[in-house]
This record gives structure tokens, sequence and C-alpha cells, in this order.
């Protein structure tokens, strides 16, 4: 979800600040004997403060009158959907096929066929937009394909666990926490470090993986840093302006402290990259130590109503969501 400037705090002089999170806090209204009572003061997690704004986003875009729910009713009573290989007489394209076994995209499947990587009943296959039945074998190697059921499963990780499908080491991996999610094999999308928290996708469908972690997409990440030592507001301008690693230029898209900004040790960042440990070597590189890294958003996504070491399947809207996410 992109961050509108009217939501964007002001400061004197008309000049934004560098992505204030401060714009998760709740207003102080003016007191009036009509007044809500007030919640107990203090710094709340970003978590939640990030929670609450996207469930308000929410609620102005999903709560309904009567009325209008009514109508939504009437619209949904449509014929049964009919499966993709009952069209065209039974048939489906063979890069569809091999996405929705879960290992790679349909452009990945359209480079496999060229090279002559895939058989269909023993046959190698070259030409693009092969149609096959679903009773065909198809083959990849010596490894027989199966169309599978995408499955999306969203984590709240906890700390300890590797982000990796098997460990030759043995060390507890995400993987131990999903399995009995779904009977589908599913892999986690993009990976979290050992000691980092929060939000991690599970899936099958390798087309929908591979746009989250692509790049050129953009997509958005926030995270709740907790250091070791009070940020200083000359380190604050210096990361949010851009700040040079090994690997190259780094510009957040927002940074801020959390709440209303009293502990300076917790900082909140907003931004795109996917490059490795990105987070800690940002704050690394200026001579502060991360005690604590939680990625609290990923893609319109939220930990609302996610435990620490819990998951649940997506819904419906969240899906919709990730497939128009840019």
């Amino acid at each position: 979800m992109v961050m509108k400037d009217k939501d964007k705090p002001r400061i004197p002089g008309g000049k934004k600040k560098h992505g204030d999170f401060s714009k998760f806090s709740k207003k102080k209204d003016s007191p009036s004997k009509f007044a809500k009572k007030p919640k107990p003061s203090g710094s709340l997690k970003t978590s939640r403060l990030i929670s609450d704004r996207f469930r308000e986003d929410g609620e102005k875009t999903f709560d309904k009158k009567p009325s209008e729910r009514h109508l939504d009713k009437t619209k949904r009573r449509r014929p049964k959907k009919t499966s993709n290989y009952m069209v065209d007489g039974g048939m489906i394209r063979l890069n569809k096929y091999i996405a929705h076994s879960g290992v790679c995209s349909r452009r990945e499947a359209d480079s496999l066929i060229e090279t002559g990587a895939v058989k269909v009943n023993g046959e190698v296959v070259t030409e693009l937009g092969t149609k096959i039945k679903p009773t065909d074998k198809v083959q990849i190697g010596n490894d027989t394909l199966v169309a599978e059921t995408h499955r999306y499963v969203l984590l709240n990780k906890p700390k300890g666990y590797i982000t990796t499908t098997d460990d030759p080491e043995k060390r507890n991996t995400v993987m131990l926490l999903v399995e009995k999610a779904c009977k589908e094999r599913i892999y986690p999308v993009g990976r979290l470090d050992r000691n980092t928290t929060g939000l991690l996708l599970f899936t099958n469908d390798g087309e929908l993986a591979k746009k989250l972690t692509h790049p050129s997409n953009n997509i958005k990440k926030i995270y709740h840093v907790h250091l070791d030592q009070p940020l200083s507001t000359g380190h604050l301008d210096e990361i949010a302006s851009g700040i040079t690693l090994e690997d190259g230029l780094i510009k957040p898209d927002a940074i801020a402290f959390v709440g209303d900004g009293k502990d300076r040790k917790q900082v909140g960042v907003e931004l795109h990259s996917g490059k490795n440990r990105i987070v800690r070597r940002i704050f690394e590189s200026l001579g502060y130590k991360i005690i604590k890294l939680d990625r609290v958003f990923f893609a319109g996504l939220t930990k609302k109503d996610l435990p620490r070491g819990r998951y649940r399947l997506l819904t419906t809207e969240e899906l919709n969501i990730l497939r128009v996410v840019k």
C-alpha cells in the first residue's frame, strides 16, 4: 500500500519529514463531554500501529450498508466456474500446467520448453503454446510433475528458525512451522534471516512467488527496528537521503522514530529492496547493532490477528491484493 501525501504529517514551514511513522499514531482530539475515553498513554508497537492503520483503511473499503451487502449477495449468485481442464476440449497449455505444479512461473516454463528440458509422454516438446491433456505425463528431467491446487500461507516467523526448505546442519527451518498447513508442498517467498521475526509468505504458486521477489516490482516491506543505542537525528537524515553500502546506494522509502519518537532506539523503516540482510547492514554501517528486527508489513499483508509462531491461510481479499500489487 502506497502512502499518500495527505497521510504524511507536516512540520512548520510546510515541509514534510522523512516518511514520519508518527502518522501511524492516533491523533489526539480536543476534549469534550462527548469525547471517547482516551486510551492509556505510551508508545505502541509499530506492528500494532500499522495494523490499526490498515484495519481502518480496510473498514473504509469493505464496510457496506445492509442494502449494499444484499446487492453483493445477489451478484455473487453466478454459475459455477468451469475448471481449467474442462475448457478448450479438456486441454491446457503446457507452460500453465508446469506453473501449477509449483516448479516455476509460466515465463520460466517457456524457457524450459524451448531448451528441450520438458517431455510429454516420453517425447521432448519444444514448441511454445503446446496444449496437453490432464492425463498426459509431463516430466522435467526424471521428475514427473503433478498440477496442484495453489495454496497461500502467511506465517508470523519467530526467532531461531532459518528460511530454507532443508538444512544439512539439521537446524530448525521455517518448514517445521507450516508442515501441517496444507497437503501441497509450499515454499517460502523470499527470506528472513535466523534472528529476524515477522511476516513470511509460503506458496506453491511459482508465478506469484516470482512476481513478489523480482526487484522491478518494488514490493513494499516495513520493519520495526530495535537498536542498542539511540539513533541520532543526523544518522536518521543520512539514511533517509540514501546510504552507500558495498553493493550500492540504498535509499529507504520512509524512515522515522516509532510512536511519539521519545524512544530513539526504536525505528520504523519502509523499503522495497530485497538485498540480503539490507536493514541490518544499513545500521551496522553507522555503528549501530540491531537487538530486534521484526517485519510487520509485506506486499499489503499485515500481522493483524496472527500471533508469533502461528500461521493462517490468506483470505480472498488478501490474495486479490497480492495479485494486483505492483
